[in-house]
């Protein structure tokens, strides 16, 4: 990423550059990259492809002001702050859904951050619903944040109630949970942004993926809550954990959603790339 990539970068995010690579301005970052660029998938039902590849991923999250989700999101926040100085190591996840069942290999793309004044931090602005400051990497204990109480362990194979099936742990592999719930699994290897590839496309394509049977735009409002787009139904989530939600019936407020408080301009509002 060339320097007039990371100032267009900066002013997205209504950020200065960090004269340094510190704890504090990687929490900045974090937060208003939070704030800023939604997490959505609107990309998979609107028939455009998903290129895990730099300069695509800037022109997308950078030029044309979207979001994306965590392959898309966190690849351009790694490149950014890769660029501000930043030690940065691209790690592969495996989602908790069901029954405590993991996802499929390179199912989510998580940062592991190393600042010059504070050790290695979890990055991750691409998990929707999540921590909104990055979580200090060996801290064992409970984390608390405005997104909830975090926690780092070391997995194992009955950490969060794994169903059979899904492989060997690796003895460095590492389980974040949110107030209590597994969130996903993590192998602390770094990773190329090619190898998640074939995840990517998996979720994109697969009927099984429920990125292809759901529309969500959704990003963190500066008040600490949360306003979220899903298909039709938009949902504003305060900081105390009230929530209002609404339908909206035209198409034309749909759009106006989309531009007003998310920020992104489309021609046409997306339809279920697999409807149930």
């Amino acid at each position: 990423m060339n320097s007039a990539q990371v100032d267009a970068y900066l002013r997205r995010l209504g950020a200065e550059h960090p004269a340094w690579p510190t704890v504090d301005a990687l929490r900045e970052l974090h937060l208003r990259h939070l704030r800023t660029v939604p997490f959505e998938n609107l990309s998979i039902h609107l028939g455009e492809e998903i290129v895990l590849e730099e300069k695509h991923l800037l022109d997308k999250v950078v030029g044309a002001r979207r979001g994306g989700f965590c392959y898309e999101l966190n690849g351009s926040f790694g490149a950014l702050l890769a660029a501000l100085g930043y030690d940065v190591a691209l790690l592969a996840g495996r989602v908790y859904g069901d029954e405590g069942r993991l996802g499929i290999p390179y199912d989510h793309l998580a940062l592991r951050v190393r600042t010059v004044d504070g050790g290695d931090w979890l990055a991750d602005v691409g998990f929707g619903a999540h921590s909104h400051l990055p979580l200090a990497f060996g801290d064992r204990g409970e984390q608390e944040d405005p997104g909830g109480t975090f926690r780092i362990v070391e997995a194992g194979p009955d950490a969060a109630g794994v169903r059979g099936g899904h492989g060997t742990v690796d003895a460095a592999d590492l389980d974040v949970f949110r107030d209590g719930r597994a969130q996903y699994r993590l192998e602390v290897r770094p990773r190329a942004l090619g190898d998640f590839v074939a995840g990517a496309w998996w979720h994109s394509t697969s009927s099984g993926s429920h990125f292809t049977r759901s529309l969500v735009c959704s990003r963190v409002t500066e008040e600490g809550g949360r306003i979220t787009l899903s298909g039709r139904r938009l949902t504003v989530t305060a900081a105390d954990g009230t929530r209002e939600e609404r339908e909206l019936e035209a198409d034309e407020e749909i759009l106006g959603v989309y531009r007003e408080r998310f920020g992104i301009e489309l021609d046409k509002v997306p339809t279920l790339r697999n409807p149930a």
